[in-house]
C-alpha cells in the first residue's frame, strides 16, 4: 500500500521494541472554534477519523491521527504514513475485529488510506522511510528547539508529535538502521516533558522555567519527596499496561521520588501514582504556606517543608485510622524505624494511604476497609524499609502487571459489593436479605476480620461469601449448610413504621407518660393540676411507671425482633445484653404493677412520699421502692446530662473497664459516641426546648384534654345509645365506642402538635438571631446609600488581610485602593452578566485612583444630583460665603462631589491645553478663586447664578469629547475650542465680577494671529483612563434622578446590597491568598442541559413560544442590556452564539455553574495582586514600573490562585457521550468540550468504558476513572481534551449505589486543598460572594467552636428562579426559608444541622479518611447528602451554618417538577426512617437534642402524615357515630353538645398545618428580617391571593403519600425533575397519571365521607369553629383534587380542554399492556402502579388488605338507613345488600363475557343479550318501587355506599393479584379498574370543562400563574397568542 524503498510495511512486525505515550490524550474529534455544533450537522464538524475510534483502541490511535491532522497541512504524505501506522496498530491489536466498533473504523481508515495513497506525493525524498526521516529532523529542529517561551502545554503537545513521528518512523524503517534513529529517541527523550499534567508539570525539563515550579514551598515539597536515601530497591521488571502491549516493549521503571517507590513496592497504577504525588505535594505546599513566618514569603529563595508540616498533615489523614486501632485494641503500624528518617518514613505512610484510597474506588465509602488494608501494608511498609538490605521483592505483584494492588485487594471487595448489589436488584429484596456499604464497613469494627479475613486475605471467609447468582438457588441458598451467607452487620433496615418508636422512645415514652399523667389529673374531682397533691391523685399517677416500664418492654422487644437478621454478626456481649435486657423489661413489667396492686391500701401523697423517705422505710409502699430502683439508670443519666464532659468523655474512652461499666447503658459502637455539645451550646437548646415543652403541655391540658374530661364522663355514663343499625356489641358498657371516636382525633392531635409549636418557636428564634447577626440591616438602595461611608471601612476590618509592616495612615489609603478594585471588580461583573447598563455602571465604579482629588471619589451614584443641588444653593445664597458653606455641608456627599468636581475640572482642562500660555490663563483664574474662597468672599466676588450656562457648556464640552471615534478626531477640533473659548469667556465675563489681569500675556501681543486655546492636545481622546474621567465629571454635572433608582435591575439591587450588608456581619479576618486554605469544587453532572443552542432558543412549544422569546419577556431589562452590550443588529452569524450564552446563563444550566464557579478564580487572582503589591510597599500614586513587572505580577497571581483553587466536574457519562451518534448527546459533549477551552483550570472527571478483547475469544469491559482538560491547537485551530489521568476501577461503580454520590466518589480523588465544597449543576455563584470565600474557611480554625472544630460549613443559598411564575415563587420563598432561618436555627441553638445538599464546604481531609462527602448504598441513601451530615456528626465533627456568604440555587418552577421534587425528598426521609443512621443519632443524643433531631428531619414527615390520618380519623369516626346512630342518641344530648369545644379546638390548630400556614412563618419572618415586616405582609397576603395555601395543601399530601408508601413498601427512587422553563401546558392525561394514587383517589374518598356526614350528620353544625374545621376539609379535598389544573398553563382554556379530554379518552381506551409505555395505555399504567404490591412484604400487604375494609362501613351504614330496609336492624338487610351487590357483578361478568363471545361474529345475539338484561333491570326497579317502597333517594344512596364495596373489592384484588390472576378473575378486576378510573377522570374533568366554557377564567388563571411575571413587565397574554417577534427587535 505505501511504497517505500525498503520492506513492504504491511508485512513488517509490529512486535518488537518501541516507546509508547502514557496517559494519552483521550479521543476526539475535530471541533470548529466557530459555531454551536450539533443543529442537524450545521455548524458542526466534519466527519473525522477520530469519530470513529473503538474506545478499545483510543489510547494507543487518537494520539497517531491526531498528530497527523497537526502536521497534514505540512506533510500531507508524513500525515497518510502516521494513519498508515494507526491502522497497522489496530490490526495488531485486534485482528478479529471483536471489539465494538473496530470493524468500523478500519473499513473507513482502510478507505481512507486508499484515497491519500493516491492523492499525497513526498516534498522531501524519493521514498516514506526517507520522506519521514527528514520531516522527523526538521520538525524536531523547528519546534524542540528553543522552546523556554512557549507555553508548556504548546511545548508538551510538541513532544507528542515528536514521538509519534518517531514511532512511525520506526514502522517504516528497517530494523537494521534503528540504531542509527536512537540518537533521536535519545534526544526525545531526554528534552521531553510530561504529557497533558494537571497542575503541576512535574516532568517539565529545567531549561523551561515553570512559575508555578519556582514558589519555594513547591521545590521544597518536591525536593522533601526525592529523599530515597537509606531505602531498599525493589526488583524491577518491565510492567504490562492495561492496553495490552507486552512487557519487552515496555521501559524498565525508574523510581523518582518516594511515590515510585511505592507504586513498584505494592502495585499501583501508574496513573493513581502520578495524580496522588501532585496531590502531596500540593497538601504540603499549602500547608507550609500557612505556617506563620511563611504566610507574606514572596522572594524566590532556597525553602525547607518545616517538620510540623509533615506531623500537620499526617495527624489530619490518620486520625482516623489511629481511633480505630485504639477501639479495636491494636498497635498502630505507623512506626518510625530506628535510624530511619522520620519525614521520609512519615510521607512514605502518608503517600501509602493516599495510594490505597486514591485506587480503592467504591471501597472509599468503607473508610474502616481501608484502614484495615492500610493496617497491613503499613507492616509490610514498616518491615521493608526496615530491612536494609539493598533489593527485595515487591510483595503486591500479578504476572507484571501495573494493577496489582488493584487485583489482589480491591477487586475481591468490588466483587462482594457487585454480588450483593446485583442480589438487591434481581429478587427485588429487602434492605434486610442484602448488605450494603455500611453493612460491609462495619464488619470491620470488629477484632474478629483479623481472624476470618486473614493477610493476604482469605477469600473463602465468610465476608467474601457470596448470595446465589440466579433465582433459582435461592431456596437452595437459604438452606446451605457449608457456606451461611453473612448476616447484616450490627443493624437490619427493616420496613415498619416501628422503627419511628425504636429510634426515638425516649420522646414518645415522655409524651405518652405526660398524657397518661394529665388524663389522670383532669379526670380527678377539681381537675386543677394542684390535684396532684391529693394522695389519690399522685397515687394514680405513679401508674405512669408501669407505662414506662411497658414502653421500655416494647423497645427491647423491638431491638431483638428488628435486629434478629444481625444476630449472627453481634459478639458474644452484645446478644447477652440485649437478652439481659429483654428479661429485665420482663422483670419490671411484672414487678410495678404487682406491687402496685399490693400497696393500693397504702395511700401516700407526694409530702409524705418524700419526707419520709429515709426516716420510716418501713411505712412506706413497697411499690415506691421499686418506683425508686426503677428510676436508678435514669437518675444517673440525669446526673451525667449535667456534667456533660465526664460522660462525654467515658463514652469515647476505650478503656475495657469503662466499656464493661457502659456495656449495660449503650452497645459497642465504633461511631456516635461521646456526640456532646458544650456548656454554653447545652443550656441554649434546653432551654429553647424546656419553655416549648411547657407551652405544649400547657395548651394540651388546658385545652384539648381537660374540657374534654366531662363531656366524657357523661358519655361513659350516660347509659347505652340506641343504634340504627345491627349493633354487633349492643352492650358495651359506658359508650366506649363513642368515646374512643371522640378522643382519638385529640390523642393525635396531641402527638403531631408539637411540629406546629417547634415551628412557632423556631420562627421566633430564628428572627431574633437573624437580627442579632445584622441581617437586613441594609435592604434597600437608600439604606446602601447612607451607610456608603462606612463600607470601605468594614471592608477593610474583614476582606483586608492584616500587614504590620504598614503606617496606619498609609494602611488606610492602600484599603480604599483595594476597596475600589474590588468594588469596581463586581460592579464589572453585574455588567458583563447584563444586570446593569452602560450608565448604570459608570455611575456605580469607583475611580481606581485616588491621586486625582483630594477628596475620596465615591460611586457617583452617590453623588447623583449632588452638582445641580448644589448650583441652586449657589443661587439662592446672596449674603455670605458661611450661608453656602454651611447648606453645602449639611450633606457630606455635596462638599464631596464639589470638592471633587472644582478640582478634576482644572485638571481636565489644563491636561487639554498644550500651550503653557492658555495654562496661565487657567492657573489665574484658580488663583482668583482659592483666594476667594480663604477669604470668604467668593459669593461677593462671582457671580454664582450664572453657573449653571457653564455646566451647560462643560456638558457640550464631554459630549464631543466622549461621542467622537478615535478616527474622527480633528472634525470636532475647532468644536471643543470653540467650546473651550466660550468657557473660559463666561467665567471671565459673565461669572468674575472684576476679571481684571486674567486674559493678560505678554506672548501674545507679539503674536496676535494666535488666539487662545485653539492649540489642543488631541492625544488625550485616545487615552482610555482620561476619558473615564470625563465620563464621571460629565455624570456629576448632569444627573439629577435620585440614587435610589440606579441600578433598576432587582437582581443587581439584591446583590448590592447583600454583599454591602455582608460586610457588616461577623466573619473571620481574611488572611492573605498565600497563607488561606486550599480548597476545591466538586460538581456532578449526568445529562442535564449544559448549554442552549440556537435550535433550543427557537423550537417553539404547543403555543408557539420559544424559550429566547419567554426568556426576553421574562427578563426584559437584561435583554436591552444585552442588545447595548453587543451588536445586535449586525447580520454574521456570531450574534445567535452571543444569544445562546446569555440565555443559558438564565437557565439551570452547567455553562451557569461552571461560570459561576470560576469566579474563585478570578477573585483569588485580584486579591492575591492586592497582596503582593502591600507587600512591595508600592506608594499611593506609584504605578508598575513596566508592563513586564505587571506581567509578572499578574502571572504569579494565576500560579497563587491554581494552586490554592481547584475546579472538576465529574460528568459521569462523558465518554458514552463522546460516541453516541445521538445529535443532543454529541452536543452536550461538545458543549462541555467549550466550557473546558474556555476556563483552562476546569477539570472534567468522567468514567471511560472500554470494550476490548480477550485472549478467550470474547471481549470484556474495563472502566477508568479519567480527569481532562481542554486543548485547543494554534497549528490547526482544533480543540481536544488531553487526558490527564487514567486510573484502572475493578467495575462499573454506578452499579453498586446511588448514581449521584458514586459519581462525586470517582472524581474526588482528582480533587485537591484541604477544604472541598459540593455544588450541584443548578448552582449559580457570583464575584463579589467569591471575594469572601478566604474568610469562610477560616471558620475550620475558628476558635469559637472551642475543641469541637468545623467539619462542614452551611452556606445560606439565594433561589434565582422565584420569578418565573407564582408557583416558582412559592417554592422560592418555601426554600428561602429553610436554607436561611431553617438552618440558621438548626445550627445555633440546636446544634442539628446536617449537609442538606450543596454548596456546604467539607473538610476534605476529614471526610475522605471517613467515607466521603456522601453515602451511596442502593436505595436507603436516596438523600445521600443528608447521610454525610450525620457521618460527620456521629464521628465527631462539628456542622455550621454561615449567612454572610451566599450562593445562587435554582428550584423546580412547575407543578410536576415541584411535585417530582418533593417526592424525592418524601422518599428520602422514608428510608432515612429506616437508617441505623437515624437509630443512633436518635439513642445517642442527648433528650433535647434527640428531640431537636427528630421534629427537623423525619419528624416533619411523619407529623404531616398524621396531620393527613387525623382528617381520616375524624371522619371516620363521625361516619360512625351517624350511620350507628350514636350521634343522635349520645352526642346531641344538650349535656354533651355543650361541652363538645375541645374537640372542634384541637382539629383547629390541626387545620393550621394542614393549611400549610406554619409554613409561611418562616418565610414572613425571614422576609421581615430582610425586606421589612411590611413587605413581609404585603408578600403574605399576594400569596394567599394566589392560592399559596392551595399549593402548599397539595403537597401536604405529596409528602404523605411518598413518606407512608416508601415506609410500608419501598419504591423509593430518584426523581428527575427537570430544569427548564416550564411555560407548556401538561395533558389532563399527565396529570391524572402523576395524581391519581397520591391525590385524586384519597380526596374523593374524603369528598364522599364528607356527603355522607353533611347528609346523613346533624352535630353542632351552627357552631363557627366546627364550619372552620370543616371548611378546611372541604378546602384539602378541593386542593387534592384540582389544585393540578388551578396551576396548569391554559388549563382552563377551552380547545385545550377538548384535546386533552380526546387525548384521555384515547388513552383509557386502549388495551395494550405489554410493552406499551405508561403514556400509551391505562393498562400498561394500571399494572405499573401496583409494582410496590408486588415487591412489598407480606406483613404490608395484609394491612393493605386491612386497611381496605374500610370501605365496607359505607355499604353497612348506608342500606339501613334507606327507606326499603323499613328501619329494620336484622343482619339480613346487610346480607341482602350483598346479595344485590353480586347479582350486579354477575351481570357486569355476563356483559363482559358476552362481548367476548357474541361481540364480533353474533352481534345480533349480544345486542338481544343486553336488551334483556336491560329490560329485566327496568323491571326489578320498577317493582322495587311499586312495592317495597324504593325511593330516588334510596337510588343515589345505594349508588354512594356500593361504589366504595366495589373500591375495596379492587383493592383486594390487586393486594391479592397472584391469587386472582390463578383462579381466572384478574381480567375481571382489570376492568372494574378501568370502570373505576372512567368514573373518577369525569368527575375530575365535568368541573374542569364546564369552568373551560367561561373565557374569562382562563384569563384569571393566566394572571393568578405568572403574576410576578407581569409585575415585572411580562405581558403573557403575548406569549400564550404566540406572537413571533425578530430578537433584533428593539423594546
Amino acid at each position: 500500500m505505501a511504497t517505500t524503498g525498503g520492506p513492504s510495511v504491511p508485512s513488517r512486525s509490529l512486535s518488537r521494541r518501541r516507546r509508547t505515550l502514557s496517559r494519552q490524550p483521550s479521543r476526539a474529534f475535530t471541533m470548529r472554534l466557530d459555531g454551536f455544533p450539533g443543529n442537524d450537522g450545521a455548524g458542526g464538524p466534519p466527519l473525522d477519523q477520530e469519530e470513529l475510534v473503538p474506545p478499545s483502541l483510543a489510547s494507543i490511535l487518537v494520539p497517531i491521527l491526531r498528530a497527523a491532522n497537526e502536521i497534514e497541512d505540512e506533510n500531507p504524505r508524513v500525515a497518510y504514513l502516521c494513519r498508515f501506522a494507526a491502522f497497522e496498530k489496530a490490526h495488531t491489536k485486534d485482528p478479529d475485529s471483536r471489539g465494538r466498533g473496530v470493524r468500523q473504523f478500519k473499513t473507513y481508515l482502510l478507505h481512507r488510506l486508499e484515497k491519500d495513497e493516491l492523492e499525497t506525493m513526498r516534498k522531501l525524498a524519493t521514498t516514506d522511510q526517507k520522506e519521514i526521516q527528514k520531516f522527523y529532523e526538521q520538525y524536531c529542529r523547528k519546534y524542540l528547539e528553543g522552546h523556554e517561551g512557549r507555553k508548556p502545554e504548546e511545548t508538551a503537545r510538541h513532544y507528542q508529535v515528536a514521538t509519534v513521528l518517531y514511532d512511525v518512523l520506526k514502522i517504516v524503517t528497517p530494523e537494521k538502521l534503528h540504531a542509527e534513529l536512537d540518537r533521536h529517541d535519545k534526544w526525545v527523550a531526554k528534552k521531553k516533558p510530561s504529557l497533558p499534567y494537571n497542575i503541576l508539570p512535574l516532568d517539565i525539563s529545567d531549561e523551561t522555567k515553570q512559575p508555578i515550579m519556582e514558589i519555594p514551598e513547591i521545590k521544597a515539597a518536591l525536593q522533601l519527596l526525592l529523599i530515597l536515601e537509606g531505602l531498599p530497591m525493589p526488583r524491577t521488571e518491565a510492567p504490562q499496561s492495561s492496553d495490552g502491549i507486552a512487557p519487552k516493549e515496555m521501559e524498565i521503571p525508574i523510581v523518582n521520588d518516594l511515590l515510585d517507590w511505592l507504586w513498584l513496592t505494592f502495585g499501583f497504577q501508574k496513573g493513581n501514582v502520578y495524580n496522588q504525588k501532585e496531590h502531596l505535594i500540593l497538601l504540603l505546599a499549602n500547608i507550609d504556606m500557612r505556617r506563620e513566618h511563611n504566610a507574606h514569603q514572596t522572594e524566590r529563595h532556597l525553602h525547607i517543608i518545616a517538620d510540623a508540616t509533615v506531623k500537620s498533615l499526617r495527624k489530619k489523614i490518620f486520625q482516623n485510622y489511629e481511633s480505630w486501632c485504639q477501639y479495636l485494641h491494636l498497635k498502630s503500624n505507623i512506626i518510625i524505624p530506628n535510624g530511619a528518617s522520620i519525614l521520609q518514613a512519615e510521607l512514605l505512610y502518608i503517600g501509602l494511604y493516599l495510594l490505597i484510597w486514591g485506587e480503592a474506588s467504591n471501597v472509599r465509602f468503607m473508610p474502616e476497609c481501608l484502614c484495615y488494608i492500610f493496617h497491613h501494608m503499613a507492616r509490610d511498609l514498616h518491615d521493608i524499609i526496615t530491612d536494609r538490605d539493598g533489593v527485595f521483592d515487591p510483595p503486591f505483584r500479578r504476572e507484571g502487571c501495573d494493577d496489582a494492588f488493584l487485583q489482589l485487594i480491591i477487586q475481591p471487595i468490588y466483587d462482594v459489593m457487585y454480588k450483593e448489589a446485583s442480589w438487591s436488584k434481581r429478587v427485588t429484596a429487602s434492605h434486610s436479605k442484602w448488605r450494603n456499604y455500611d453493612d460491609l464497613n462495619e464488619y470491620f469494627w470488629s477484632k474478629k476480620c483479623f481472624k476470618k479475613v486473614g493477610w493476604p486475605m482469605d477469600l473463602t471467609a465468610d465476608f467474601f461469601v457470596r448470595p446465589p447468582e440466579t433465582e433459582s438457588k435461592i431456596a437452595q441458598h437459604y438452606h446451605a449448610i457449608s457456606s451461611p451467607r453473612i448476616p447484616k452487620t450490627n443493624f437490619v433496615e427493616i420496613r415498619t413504621f416501628l422503627h419511628l418508636f425504636r429510634s426515638f422512645d425516649r420522646m414518645w415514652a415522655f409524651f405518652i407518660l405526660a398524657f397518661q399523667a394529665m388524663v389522670i389529673i383532669a379526670w380527678s374531682p377539681s381537675g386543677s393540676l394542684s390535684a396532684i397533691f391529693e394522695p389519690a391523685v399522685f397515687r394514680n399517677v405513679l401508674t405512669i411507671f408501669i407505662t414506662a416500664a411497658f414502653l421500655n418492654f416494647l423497645q427491647t422487644t423491638l431491638e431483638i425482633v428488628l435486629n434478629w437478621e444481625a444476630w449472627r454478626s453481634l459478639e458474644c456481649s452484645q446478644i447477652i445484653r440485649y437478652i439481659m435486657k429483654f428479661a429485665v423489661s420482663i422483670a419490671w413489667l411484672i414487678i410495678l404493677p404487682t406491687t402496685y396492686s399490693s400497696s393500693t391500701r397504702n395511700l401516700t401523697g407526694p409530702v409524705k412520699f418524700f419526707s419520709n423517705w429515709i426516716g420510716n422505710l418501713q411505712s412506706e409502699s413497697i411499690y415506691n421502692f421499686a418506683v425508686a430502683l426503677y428510676m436508678l439508670p435514669n437518675i444517673f443519666s440525669a446526673l451525667f446530662f449535667i456534667f456533660l464532659p465526664i460522660r462525654g468523655a467515658l463514652e469515647r474512652s476505650n478503656a475495657h473497664i469503662v466499656r464493661f461499666l457502659l456495656w449495660w447503658t449503650q452497645p459497642k459502637l465504633y461511631v456516635a459516641r461521646g456526640m456532646y455539645e458544650g456548656t454554653g451550646s447545652l443550656l441554649k437548646y434546653t432551654s429553647f426546648w424546656i419553655l416549648l415543652l411547657v407551652c405544649k403541655l400547657a395548651f394540651s391540658f388546658y385545652v384539648e384534654i381537660s374540657p374534654l374530661v366531662g363531656p366524657t364522663r357523661t358519655i361513659m355514663f350516660l347509659g347505652v345509645g340506641t343504634y340504627e343499625w345491627h349493633e354487633f356489641f349492643p352492650y358495651l358498657q359506658h359508650n366506649l365506642g363513642v368515646v374512643l371516636t371522640v378522643w382519638a382525633p385529640i390523642v393525635m392531635v396531641y402527638f403531631m402538635d408539637t411540629q406546629i409549636w417547634y415551628a412557632i418557636f423556631s420562627t421566633i428564634c430564628g428572627g431574633v438571631n437573624g437580627a442579632f447577626s445584622h441581617l437586613g440591616e441594609i435592604r434597600t438602595l437608600e439604606m446602601l446609600r447612607s451607610r456608603f461611608n462606612a463600607i470601605p471601612s468594614a471592608f477593610s476590618n474583614n476582606l483586608v488581610p492584616n500587614h504590620g509592616s504598614q503606617s496606619k495612615i498609609h494602611e488606610e489609603d492602600k484599603n480604599l485602593d483595594k476597596f475600589a478594585n474590588i468594588w469596581n471588580a463586581f460592579i464589572d461583573s453585574l455588567r458583563n452578566e447584563d444586570l446593569l447598563n452602560n450608565r448604570e455602571k459608570n455611575l456605580l465604579v469607583v475611580p481606581p485612583s485616588v491621586g486625582d482629588a483630594t477628596v475620596f471619589q465615591w460611586p457617583p451614584f452617590l453623588l447623583a444630583s449632588k452638582i445641580p443641588m448644589a448650583l441652586d444653593m449657589a443661587k439662592s445664597v446672596k449674603i455670605t460665603d458661611e450661608e453656602l458653606i454651611k447648606r453645602i455641608n449639611q450633606d457630606p456627599y455635596t462638599y464631596y462631589a464639589v470638592k471633587e468636581c472644582y478640582e478634576t475640572l482644572l485638571k481636565i482642562l489644563c491636561s487639554l491645553m498644550a500651550e503653557e500660555s492658555d495654562k496661565k490663563v487657567l492657573n489665574r483664574i484658580r488663583d482668583r478663586i482659592d483666594c476667594s474662597i480663604q477669604r470668604r468672599s467668593l459669593v461677593r466676588d462671582f457671580r454664582l447664578d450664572q453657573l449653571p450656562q457653564l455646566s451647560t457648556r462643560f456638558d457640550k464640552l464631554f459630549d464631543n469629547i466622549l461621542k467622537t471615534p478615535e478616527d474622527q478626531i480633528e472634525l470636532v477640533k475647532t468644536q471643543i475650542a470653540n467650546l473651550l473659548q466660550d468657557i473660559v469667556e463666561i467665567i471671565t465675563q459673565d461669572i468674575m465680577r472684576n476679571e481684571q489681569g486674567i486674559l493678560k500675556d505678554e506672548d501674545r501681543k507679539e503674536q496676535k494671529e494666535k488666539l487662545l486655546f485653539t492649540n489642543i492636545n488631541l492625544g488625550l481622546l485616545k487615552d482610555k483612563a482620561w476619558k473615564e474621567k470625563c465620563v464621571r465629571l460629565q455624570l456629576l454635572l448632569t444627573t439629577k434622578e435620585s440614587a435610589i433608582y440606579v441600578p433598576t435591575n432587582l437582581e443587581a439591587r439584591r446583590r448590592i446590597t447583600f454583599f454591602a450588608n455582608s460586610l457588616f456581619m461577623k466573619m473571620p479576618k481574611a488572611q492573605p491568598v498565600r497563607s488561606m486554605m486550599s480548597f476545591s469544587v466538586l460538581t456532578p453532572y449526568y445529562t442535564e442541559k449544559v448549554l442552549f443552542s440556537p435550535k433550543d432558543l427557537s423550537k417553539k412549544n404547543e403555543d408557539g413560544i420559544s424559550i429566547l422569546f419567554y426568556l426576553r419577556k421574562i427578563y426584559p431589562d437584561e435583554w436591552w442590556n444585552f442588545t447595548e452590550r453587543i451588536d445586535i443588529n449586525r447580520k454574521d452569524e456570531n450574534v445567535m452564539h452571543e444569544i445562546c450564552p446569555w440565555a443559558s446563563y438564565r437557565g439551570q444550566t452547567l455553562a451557569r455553574t461552571v461560570r459561576g464557579i470560576m469566579y474563585y478564580r478570578e477573585a483569588l487572582k485580584i486579591q492575591c495582586i492586592q497582596d503582593t503589591n502591600d507587600l512591595a510597599k508600592l506608594d499611593r500614586g506609584r504605578t508598575l514600573a513596566s508592563n513586564q513587572e505587571l506581567e509578572d505580577v499578574c502571572e504569579m497571581a494565576q500560579v497563587i490562585a491554581d494552586i490554592k483553587f481547584t475546579y472538576v466536574v465529574s460528568c459521569q457519562a462523558y465518554g458514552t457521550q463522546k460516541m453516541s451518534k445521538n445529535a443532543k448527546e454529541k452536543i452536550r459533549y461538545q458543549n462541555i468540550l467549550d466550557l473546558m477551552i474556555l476556563y483552562p483550570s476546569l477539570r472534567v472527571a468522567f468514567i471511560d468504558e472500554v470494550e476490548a478483547p480477550t485472549g478467550h475469544g470474547t471481549t470484556e469491559k474495563t472502566y477508568y476513572s479519567v480527569l481532562l482538560k481542554g486543548y485547543c491547537s494554534n497549528l490547526v485551530e482544533e480543540k481536544y481534551d488531553e487526558e490527564i489521568y487514567r486510573i484502572k476501577l475493578p467495575g462499573k461503580p454506578t452499579d453498586i449505589g446511588e448514581g449521584k454520590p458514586e459519581n462525586q466518589n470517582h472524581a474526588i480523588i482528582f480533587t485537591r486543598g484541604e477544604a472541598l465544597q459540593a455544588i450541584d449543576m443548578n448552582q449559580d455563584n457570583y464575584i463579589e460572594e467569591a471575594f469572601k470565600m478566604r474568610n469562610v474557611l477560616e471558620e475550620f480554625k475558628s476558635n469559637k467552636y472551642g475543641k469541637s472544630k468545623p467539619t462542614i460549613l452551611g452556606l445560606r443559598e439565594h433561589i434565582f428562579t422565584g420569578s418565573v411564575s407564582s408557583l416558582a415563587w412559592f417554592m422560592s420563598n418555601q426554600e428561602t426559608s429553610f436554607v436561611t432561618i431553617g438552618q440558621r436555627v438548626l445550627a445555633n441553638p440546636l446544634k442539628v444541622r446536617f449537609h442538606y445538599g450543596h454548596p456546604d464546604i467539607f473538610d476534605r481531609l476529614f471526610h475522605i479518611t471517613r467515607g466521603g462527602i456522601s453515602k451511596a448504598s442502593k436505595t436507603i441513601n436516596l438523600s445521600e447528602d443528608i447521610f454525610s451530615g450525620f457521618n460527620s456528626t456521629m464521628r465527631g465533627g462539628n456542622v455550621t451554618h454561615h449567612e454572610y456568604i451566599q450562593v445562587g440555587m435554582g428550584r423546580d418552577v412547575g407543578m410536576n417538577q415541584i411535585s417530582n421534587f418533593e417526592a424525592k425528598v418524601a422518599n428520602g426521609n422514608g428510608e432515612q426512617t429506616l437508617s441505623r443512621d437515624i437509630y443512633r443519632l436518635g439513642r445517642r443524643f442527648d433528650f433535647y437534642r434527640m428531640l431537636s433531631f427528630y421534629f427537623t428531619t423525619v419528624g416533619f414527615y411523619f407529623s404531616s402524615m398524621v396531620t393527613v390520618l387525623t382528617v381520616y380519623v375524624f371522619l371516620y369516626g363521625r361516619l360512625y357515630l351517624v350511620m350507628s346512630g350514636l350521634e343522635r342518641s349520645i352526642l346531641l344530648d344538650p349535656r354533651i353538645q355543650q361541652n363538645i369545644k375541645p374537640l372542634e379546638n384541637a382539629l383547629a390548630s390541626q387545620s393550621f398545618f394542614q393549611l400549610g400556614l406554619l409554613l409561611v412563618l418562616p418565610m414572613i419572618m425571614e422576609v421581615g428580617l430582610e425586606k421589612g415586616f411590611r413587605t413581609a405582609l404585603g408578600e403574605f397576603v399576594i400569596m394567599q391571593l394566589q392560592l399559596a395555601s392551595v399549593f402548599f395543601t397539595f403537597q401536604l399530601g405529596t409528602k404523605t403519600h411518598y413518606y407512608g408508601r416508601t415506609i410500608l413498601h419501598g419504591g423509593a427512587k430518584y426523581r428527575p425533575t427537570g430544569r427548564g422553563f416550564v411555560v407548556y401546558h401538561a395533558k389532563f392525561a399527565d396529570n391524572y397519571r402523576m395524581y391519581s394514587r397520591s391525590h385524586f383517589v384519597k380526596g374523593l374518598e374524603l369528598l364522599i365521607l364528607l356527603v355522607v356526614y353533611l347528609v346523613y350528620g346533624s352535630s353542632y353544625h351552627s357552631s363557627n369553629l366546627y364550619l372552620f374545621v370543616t371548611f378546611s376539609i372541604w378546602f384539602l379535598v378541593g386542593s387534592w383534587l384540582f389544585a393540578p389544573f388551578i396551576f396548569n398553563p391554559s388549563g382552563f382554556e377551552w380547545q385545550k380542554t377538548v384535546d386533552d379530554w380526546t387525548d384521555w379518552r384515547k388513552w383509557m381506551d386502549n388495551r395494550g399492556g405489554i410493552g406499551m409505555s405508561v403514556d400509551q395505555s391505562w393498562e400498561a399504567w394500571w399494572i405499573n402502579e401496583q409494582e410496590h404490591l408486588r415487591k412489598t412484604s407480606v406483613r404490608a400487604l395484609l394491612l393493605e388488605i386491612i386497611l381496605s375494609l374500610r370501605f365496607l362501613i359505607y355499604q353497612y351504614g348506608i342500606v339501613y338507613h334507606l327507606n326499603i330496609a323499613r328501619r329494620s336492624r336484622s343482619i339480613l338487610v346487610y346480607a341482602l345488600s350483598w346479595l344485590v351487590m353480586l347479582i350486579v357483578i354477575v351481570v357486569l361478568k355476563t356483559v363482559s363475557i358476552g362481548r367476548q363471545k357474541f361481540g364480533t361474529d353474533l352481534q345480533l345475539m349480544f345486542r338481544i343479550l343486553k336488551g334483556l338484561l336491560f329490560l329485566g333491570f327496568v323491571c326489578v326497579i320498577a317493582v322495587l318501587f311499586l312495592v317495597g317502597n324504593l325511593t330516588i333517594t334510596d337510588v343515589f344512596a345505594s349508588i354512594l355506599g356500593f361504589l366504595p364495596t366495589g373500591w375495596c373489592i379492587l383493592l383486594i384484588g390487586q393486594a391479592c393479584s397472584p391469587l386472582f390472576k390463578k383462579i381466572g378473575l384478574w381480567d375481571s378486576i382489570m376492568e372494574l379498574g378501568r370502570q373505576y378510573e372512567n368514573i373518577m377522570g369525569l368527575v375530575l374533568f365535568l368541573p374542569i370543562g364546564f369552568l373551560s366554557w367561561f373565557p374569562f377564567v382562563s384569563e384569571f388563571q393566566t394572571r393568578l400563574l405568572f403574576n410576578q411575571a407581569f409585575s415585572r413587565g411580562l405581558q403573557i397574554s403575548r406569549i400564550l397568542a404566540g406572537q413571533k417577534e425578530d430578537f433584533r427587535d428593539s423594546e
